[in-house]
């Protein structure tokens, strides 16, 4: 089950996932770029944004408007659709209207690699990029170890640079793959200060003493938080 948390809230771009692309609604393009791999469903807490999917036949689902995270957004969905045990979860951000079918593939042969890996709570991949496209702090950066089990994410540079010699990063990609079971672990987990900080819910775990597991993948794909993205990712994508 692929499950797009859909908040209607954003303060840098208001309503953006409702945002046209091509005559499309962004919420709705990522939802039917997602559908040929797993059965979709919508988390929102927006009445609007149930009538939108249900137009263009795409399964929505009503969840609070009280949510600290997407991920706990889709806890509450897949508590609401009976999910359970070894089911998996791949959570697609609604924000990644361009994300190829191939990276969330990706995603969920890794998850299924880990199914009986209790260590790992959260799958998850990236994208390398240069030192100077690492500079944004929109792009969220991680270190991975030498099974590539992420160290720590950041929106800050990471690994610092002291000789200023590395010119390539790890571009976190915003797609998350569980387990209805390790789903719910995180959903259990607090709220931590690392978390709270960088604004990064996947902190959450890693605080917590559990591991997420990366893939390096290939995309042109990026999270849309500005009017300046979309604009960006439009004509990268030629629409």
């Amino acid at each position: 089950m692929i499950i797009i948390p859909a908040r209607i809230g954003s303060s840098r771009f208001p309503n953006k996932i409702l945002a046209d692309i091509d005559g499309i609604p962004m919420v709705v393009r990522t939802a039917l770029s997602a559908q040929n791999i797993d059965s979709v469903c919508v988390a929102t807490d927006s009445g609007e944004v149930i009538d939108i999917c249900k137009s263009f036949d795409i399964n929505a689902i009503i969840t609070s408007d009280k949510h600290n995270s997407g991920t706990d957004r889709i806890y509450e969905a897949a508590q609401k659709l009976q999910l359970h045990g070894e089911d998996i979860i791949i959570n697609v951000q609604a924000d990644e209207p361009f994300i190829e079918q191939e990276v969330i593939k990706t995603i969920y042969t890794l998850t299924k690699s880990n199914i009986k890996n209790r260590d790992v709570l959260i799958n998850s991949c990236y994208k390398e990029i240069s030192s100077l496209v690492a500079d944004d702090p929109n792009i969220v950066k991680v270190v991975t170890d030498k099974d590539e089990m992420a160290l720590y994410f950041s929106r800050s540079k990471i690994p610092y640079s002291r000789d200023h010699f590395l010119d390539q990063y790890k571009a976190h990609i915003g797609i998350y793959g569980f387990t209805m079971h390790s789903l719910h672990l995180f959903a259990d987990l607090p709220n931590t200060i690392l978390e709270d900080i960088e604004k990064l819910e996947q902190l959450r775990a890693l605080y917590s003493g559990y591991k997420i597991a990366m893939k390096k993948v290939k995309t042109d794909s990026f999270g849309i938080d500005t009017p300046e993205d979309l604009e960006r990712a439009l004509k990268i994508h030629r629409l």
